[in-house]
């Protein structure tokens, strides 16, 4: 597996986001499953593995730390705080002494004694983001997070947390579909010497090409409500990708490898956290570490499926208000 920066830390490529085993895509797999591809993640060589308190309500950090506290020295461990669930509900809150108390939680769910990278998983503007930036270095000063991490944030935004702390890593959806990121943020990262940490790098499914019918999505799969994924506008999403699977087979990869590799050629300084529930997407994944995509091919991705001709928002309007990330 090749190895990318993150801060001080040398991660896999390829990292694991874990919200998929407990949270969003309806029904988690049984929990001996879930354990299963966690271990698996780790003997693949993948090193950077993504959690959060709001995932599951904490059941997705219980998972990862009952699975791989007996592996802790393997691996870099990513979670979140400042968006976590309270009676049921989504709850916002980035007051430094609410960020300080979800660290305590989540040290515990996560049984291990620091977490290597702490996001500030939405910011709550109603506080400014220099508290919430403050509340966490005092984090790293009291050894309990090691860095820091913003997500889902303007390059505005993350220059002025950087002003208050140094920001190891920015998290934001990109893939080909969701090309936001190539505003401004990505950039940024690499100015001021950040990682830029890529979820749903295969555009929650599509990029995969087994989803191909929406209306047998589970009724409560996050995908159902957002505008990309309306059986319409999917409809035509759909007609994109019997190009994009052709040149995959041209490159003799898989579509999930391709789009992965596209993500990676974005930067040296860009990771991938695809999520999955399968062992066999797991290796698939793993292996798209290795492939290399040449400008031709890159340049022919960027014409089949890019913000122009994909129809619909990636969220719709409740969710779109709580991100700060920049839109076209």
């Amino acid at each position: 597996m090749k190895t990318r920066r993150v801060g001080p830390f040398d991660v896999s490529a390829i990292g694991l986001g874990c919200m998929n085993l407990s949270h969003a895509y309806g029904a988690p797999p049984p929990d001996e499953a879930a354990q299963a591809l966690l271990r698996e993640a780790l003997d693949l060589g993948i090193s950077f593995f993504d959690t959060a308190a709001l995932y599951g309500f904490g059941a997705n950090e219980e998972l990862v730390g009952r699975t791989l506290a007996p592996h802790r020295s393997k691996f870099v461990l990513a979670s979140k705080c400042g968006l976590h669930g309270v009676d049921g509900k989504r709850v916002v809150d980035g007051r430094p002494a609410t960020l300080k108390w979800s660290c305590e939680q989540s040290l515990k769910r996560l049984r291990t004694d620091v977490i290597d990278l702490f996001y500030l998983h939405r910011w709550d503007k109603k506080v400014p983001i220099e508290d919430s930036v403050g509340g966490l270095a005092d984090l790293v000063r009291e050894g309990k997070v090691r860095t820091i991490g913003l997500s889902e944030v303007s390059a505005a935004t993350l220059k002025r947390a950087h002003a208050v702390h140094p920001i190891t890593a920015v998290q934001t959806e990109y893939s080909l579909w969701t090309r936001n990121p190539e505003i401004a943020v990505l950039e940024a990262c690499r100015e001021i010497g950040a990682a830029f940490v890529a979820f749903s790098p295969l555009a929650r499914g599509y990029l995969g090409g087994e989803l191909r019918d929406v209306t047998a999505l589970d009724a409560k799969d996050l995908r159902r409500s957002m505008p990309r994924f309306q059986p319409g506008n999917y409809a035509i999403n759909l007609q994109r990708l019997a190009g994009f699977e052709a040149i995959a087979a041209e490159r003799g990869c898989t579509p999930a490898q391709m789009a992965l590799a596209w993500v990676l050629a974005r930067g040296e300084h860009v990771v991938a956290i695809p999520g999955t529930t399968k062992l066999a997407h797991l290796r698939d994944n793993a292996d798209a570490a290795a492939i290399d995509l040449d400008a031709a091919t890159l340049s022919r991705l960027d014409a089949l499926i890019n913000r122009d001709t994909i129809v619909g928002a990636r969220y719709d309007a409740a969710a779109q208000a709580g991100v700060d990330t920049e839109e076209f």
